[in-house]
């Protein structure tokens, strides 16, 4: 008996969009990740993982640049949620990077709040591509909100 889930083939214009989803959200998005999300856009909840795809390209296209929450502290919005074992990463604004450079327009800094292992959170500056590196996830069911609404310590 075949246990393996029926792929399906994604409908022509919403693998465009996904795709040009997928190439926005690369420096973003674990590579182990977006191939998952690949895989969910082809099964049973593939209208999910289309809508998740558009939803972070959006979220990731108009979150604020560096300096853009300047002096707000905790009230501060966090737009977008890495995890792995116990630590989290808040990410309030991204670099501007370079929208010339289609090859690697460096949309890779972000300044945030971070908390590890439950320790006391901190303000600074966070290299996404690094966090990436070290097999963070991100949070796909984060919504937005303002640091002070976060439940850490």
């Amino acid at each position: 008996m075949n246990t393996q889930l029926k792929q399906r083939p994604i409908p022509a214009a919403n693998a465009v969009a996904a795709a040009s989803d997928m190439f926005s959200l690369r420096q973003f998005i674990p590579v182990a990740e977006l191939s998952a999300i690949r895989d969910g856009l082809r099964g049973e909840e593939s209208q999910f993982f289309h809508d998740k795809l558009a939803e972070i390209t959006h979220t990731v296209v108009t979150m604020p640049e560096t300096y853009g929450q300047d002096g707000l502290g905790y009230d501060a919005i966090a737009y977008l949620h890495y995890f792995s074992g116990g630590n989290d990463w808040y990410i309030t604004e991204k670099d501007a990077g370079d929208p010339d450079d289609a090859v690697d327009p460096g949309q890779i800094q972000a300044f945030g709040l971070v908390s590890l292992l439950g320790g006391e959170p901190e303000f600074g500056y966070i290299s996404i591509a690094e966090l990436i590196q070290c097999g963070v996830e991100l949070d796909l069911y984060f919504t937005p909100k303002a640091l002070k609404e976060l439940d850490i310590d």
